[in-house]
């Protein structure tokens, strides 16, 4: 996946001023901005204008990027520099010819001079001092986010529980009304929802002319009948302003370890921390990778295994160590400390903290699916039979996507496989199991 974008907006071609200069565009940027944007350990990413005005699927594309660099030679592209510096004040460069009358340009512009053929003369010079701005930009960027779009902020910057994120993206957003109905109608394919959506993805422009809220909605939509290989094969052709953002790097980690590719996963997670912190969405993911991990080692007979299930806790610890009001990294912690032979004391603590975040989010009267299967597993943890039960009811009830009870059976499974060789009862849990794989699909009973 790609690092940090900065998108640079400038013409193509040779062009010829009104003094007599010559520009030649496509040098400027191979040999002057392409460079500098590298030197500052960032993507660069072309947007090439052929009038004033930008496309949207373009105009989407400052938005998302972190940076950008706008050559307003031979052009002003005004309405585009607007929207950019409106949505991320301090993380845009203006650079122009030096033969250019930089009284016409809104932000102190970087100059540039030119040969006599148009390229860059002396661009050693011009490329250290947009080097020496955009690290600059960069560490301003570390100690606190730029503002952002209200698009942007849902995508890289959402400040609510992380975990709800890509729910309220599908039911915020907003792009064209039949697309999203075709989009709706696919995923409720009975028989071959993946081949449908296909099917309406094949309808489209090409992705790099494609807006972002589709994009996004047909990456979940994908998601949500488990293609996940069209989820990883989707997002590796997305531009890369998009692909760079937090939500779909993230979702891009889940579907890889979904997929059977969890090295990659774990990789693609370590970054986005590297990036932009911890965060209790990104430590459940990494948690559960090594819990996959941990299950293959532990049916494998691996001696690694209790190892790798403490990397497991950890990762999901750290998670909700990150926002104590997302109790979904919470209960994880708690249930795979429940697993470990013998149990982690640690979890006698944890569980009333995961319990209040949980009925917290509930009493708000937001919850989701999640939140309900959680005080499934309190419930479990505590022996509680009967709100066991009202909670399983509850949560078949916010079923969104097939593959989220099936988590959670996954979950019952372990818990009983645990229970069952320390000689503990574990009829309330064949009788959620049951539950579960009516609501899921009868190929998972067993």
């Amino acid at each position: 996946m790609p690092n940090d974008i900065c998108c640079v907006v400038t013409s193509s071609g040779r062009t010829v001023l009104g003094d007599g200069t010559v520009v030649d565009f496509d040098a400027v940027y191979q040999d002057l901005l392409a460079p500098a944007v590298r030197d500052a350990g960032l993507d660069p990413y072309l947007i090439q204008r052929t009038g004033e005005a930008l496309a949207n699927p373009d105009l989407e594309r400052l938005i998302f990027c972190s940076f950008a660099i706008f050559d307003l030679t031979a052009g002003s592209a005004h309405f585009a520099l607007g929207v950019r510096a409106g949505t991320h004040p301090g993380s845009t460069i203006v650079v122009c010819a030096a033969a250019e009358d930089s009284r016409q340009i809104p932000l102190p512009p970087v100059p540039y001079s030119l040969t006599p053929a148009g390229a860059p003369a002396d661009a050693g010079e011009t490329r250290r001092e947009l080097v020496r701005r955009l690290q600059a930009m960069r560490a301003a960027a570390a100690r606190g986010p730029f503002a952002a779009s209200s698009m942007e902020r849902l995508v890289n910057e959402f400040v609510g529980v992380q975990h709800t994120k890509t729910d309220v993206f599908r039911d915020r957003v907003e792009y064209s009304e039949p697309l999203k109905q075709r989009l709706a109608k696919a995923r409720e394919d009975k028989e071959k929802p993946a081949e449908s959506l296909r099917a309406v993805e094949a309808l489209l422009p090409d992705v790099e002319n494609t807006e972002a809220g589709v994009l996004i909605d047909l990456m979940l939509s994908y998601r949500a009948v488990k293609a996940w290989d069209d989820v990883v094969r989707l997002v590796e052709k997305m531009p890369k302003p998009l692909a760079a953002s937090v939500m779909v790097r993230e979702q891009y980690a889940f579907a890889l370890n979904r997929a059977g590719r969890g090295e990659e996963a774990e990789r693609e997670l370590f970054t986005i921390l590297k990036d932009h912190g911890p965060s209790s969405e990104t430590g459940a993911l990494l948690g559960r990778v090594y819990k996959d991990r941990w299950d293959a080692a532990q049916k494998a007979g691996d001696a690694e295994a209790p190892k790798i299930l403490d990397q497991a806790i950890e990762a999901y610890l750290k998670g909700f160590e990150a926002d104590w009001r997302d109790g979904l990294p919470g209960i994880n912690t708690v249930t795979l400390m429940e697993l470990r032979e013998p149990p982690d004391a640690r979890r006698l603590d944890l569980i009333p903290v995961v319990a209040y975040a949980v009925e917290r989010r509930i009493a708000s009267g937001g919850a989701d699916y999640w939140d309900y299967a959680s005080r499934i597993e309190l419930a479990v943890l505590a022996g509680r039979r009967e709100r066991a039960l009202q909670a399983l009811g509850d949560a078949l009830g916010k079923i969104r996507e097939i593959w989220e009870p099936e988590t959670t059976l996954r979950n019952m499974r372990l818990i009983r496989a645990a229970k069952e060789r320390r000689g503990e009862p574990v009829d309330l849990l064949r009788e959620i199991e049951a539950a579960l794989v009516k609501a899921a699909h009868p190929a998972l009973a067993g």
